[in-house]
């Protein structure tokens, strides 16, 4: 009797730990049990920025100017801060809202696979403690943040709906000659427009405000500087949606900035390409800047 008592308590104090020790993971919010893991990619939205690329932790996905071109150019300290978005694509798990067309990989210096996003490749923020560049630990940005969009005004969020991007690149035209930003001979980054996929827009010296004074009525010459057709406008936090508009031109709606008409080069055969700046001297064609001045009325 006494050792059937004693095996009573003994197993009743092991139930007791045993219970104690259960986790109840039905609400865990602040426990050690793995969250749910969410899409690879998906779409965050913020009052203030709309819809944007988010990876599985709800981390924000960045667009770095300098990449217009689709290759990295944020290696070893600047890859510290802006760390690159690495997925395995073939088996991505993608949110409501995304196509799994619109993304590729590139590989970087370092050996690793990038993933891109309409061409531009991909980056969470990891800021260091006392600021983007200083201080001596890096934070990567918790989820729900983005304090990196705006960043030196070349580092946006990934949104799904560019119709103007920035990039920051050196100019260089069709006579393989490089043009600083007031389009005489020289080398230094220019910050221009592209569309959301990278292709440079123009304007025309030579057109008025809300006139497109090149293109044929009939479209016969649209190929060679074709209009940038186009209503809506999402743009960089860094501009000013209102300063965008629409002119109707041959029955189409090209978009416009500050009144002037904006065009592609149809030279430009792949993303980041500014070949137009000579054609067909330097600052005929300029690549449409922020800063551009309001065309003669």
């Amino acid at each position: 009797m006494k050792q059937l008592f004693f095996k009573g308590i003994v197993l009743s104090v092991l139930m007791l730990s045993l219970s104690n020790c259960k986790k109840d993971y039905s609400n865990n919010t602040g426990g050690d049990a793995p969250a749910p893991a969410g899409p690879d990619i998906s779409l965050a939205s913020s009052a203030t920025l709309g819809q944007y690329l988010v990876n599985s932790k709800g981390q924000a996905l960045y667009m770095f100017s300098d990449e217009v071109d689709g290759a990295n150019a944020c290696p070893g300290d600047c890859a510290a801060i802006w760390p690159e978005f690495t997925a395995d694509l073939s088996n991505a798990k993608l949110g409501d809202g995304l196509n799994i067309s619109d993304f590729d990989t590139t590989i970087t210096v370092s050996g690793k696979k990038q993933v891109r996003y309409k061409g531009w490749p991909l980056h969470t923020f990891s800021p260091t403690s006392s600021g983007a560049y200083g201080g001596s630990s890096n934070v990567p940005e918790g989820p729900g943040t983005t304090r990196g969009d705006g960043f030196a005004g070349i580092w946006f969020v990934a949104k799904p709906d560019y119709t103007i991007m920035l990039a920051d690149k050196q100019l260089k035209g069709l006579d393989g000659n490089k043009y600083k930003s007031d389009f005489t001979l020289g080398t230094g980054n220019t910050i221009y427009f592209t569309n959301g996929i990278g292709r440079t827009i123009y304007t025309f010296s030579l057109d008025s405000f809300n006139i497109n004074r090149f293109t044929k009525p009939d479209l016969s010459n649209n190929n060679v500087f074709p209009i940038y057709e186009q209503m809506q406008v999402v743009v960089p936090s860094v501009l000013d949606k209102t300063l965008f508009g629409n002119i109707e031109f041959a029955g189409k709606q090209e978009l416009t900035y500050k009144g002037w008409p904006l065009h592609f080069f149809g030279q430009d055969s792949v993303r980041g390409l500014t070949l137009a700046v000579s054609v067909p001297v330097a600052g005929k064609w300029p690549v449409a800047t922020k800063n551009i001045l309001d065309p003669k009325r």
